[in-house]
C-alpha cells in the first residue's frame, strides 16, 4: 500500500509540473502572437545595424553578377554542343568552375598553361576538352602579360598510372 501512495503522490505532482508548463506555453504563445514579426530599422541596436551598400557600390556588384552570368552562359552553350541532355550543362560549368586545376607557366616559350582536373565520368570530360579545344583556338592572352594561356583536361588517375 505504502507504494501505492508514493506512486499517486509523484503522479500527482507530475501532473501538476505538467499543467504549470503547458499554462507558461499558452502564455509564450500569447506573447508570441502579440510582438511584430518585423523590426524597423530605427528600432535596431547602433551595433546590429548592417552598413547598407552606396548605390554606386550596389551597381558595380551587380554589374559584375551580370558579367559572370553572361560568361558562365557562353561557356554552357559551348558545352551544350557535346552533351546530350542539354540541361546538364550549366551544372558541369559549375563543377568546373569549383574543380581543382594546376597552374603551369613556361616563361620560355611564353605560354601559361591551366591543366584542369578530370571531371566526374568520361561524358563530361569530352565536354569539357570541347570547351577547352575552343579556348585555346581563341589564343586569350594572360592579363597584363605576354604568356599565351592553352587549357588541357588532366588525365584521369587510373590512365596516368597506366601510362607510367
Amino acid at each position: 500500500m505504502h507504494n501505492v501512495a508514493k506512486y499517486k503522490r509523484q503522479k500527482s505532482e507530475m501532473v501538476e509540473e505538467i499543467q504549470q508548463l503547458e499554462h507558461q506555453l499558452e502564455q509564450l504563445k500569447d506573447k508570441l502572437a502579440q510582438s511584430s514579426r518585423h523590426i524597423d530599422w530605427h528600432q535596431l541596436a547602433e551595433p546590429d545595424k548592417f552598413q547598407r551598400l552606396k548605390p554606386s557600390r550596389k551597381r558595380l556588384i551587380d554589374t559584375i553578377k551580370m558579367i559572370a552570368y553572361r560568361a558562365e552562359t557562353a561557356l554552357v552553350n559551348i558545352v551544350r554542343e557535346k552533351l546530350s541532355r542539354k540541361d546538364d550543362a550549366r551544372s558541369l560549368i559549375r563543377d568546373l568552375c569549383v574543380s581543382d586545376a594546376d597552374i603551369l607557366p613556361d616563361i620560355d616559350a611564353g605560354v601559361l598553361t591551366i591543366q584542369v582536373h578530370s571531371m566526374a565520368n568520361p561524358r563530361a570530360n569530352r565536354a569539357i576538352e570541347h570547351l577547352l579545344e575552343y579556348l585555346n583556338d581563341s589564343e586569350f592572352k594572360y592579363p597584363g602579360t605576354k604568356l599565351r594561356l592553352t587549357f588541357r583536361l588532366a588525365a584521369p588517375a587510373s590512365i596516368s598510372s597506366e601510362i607510367r
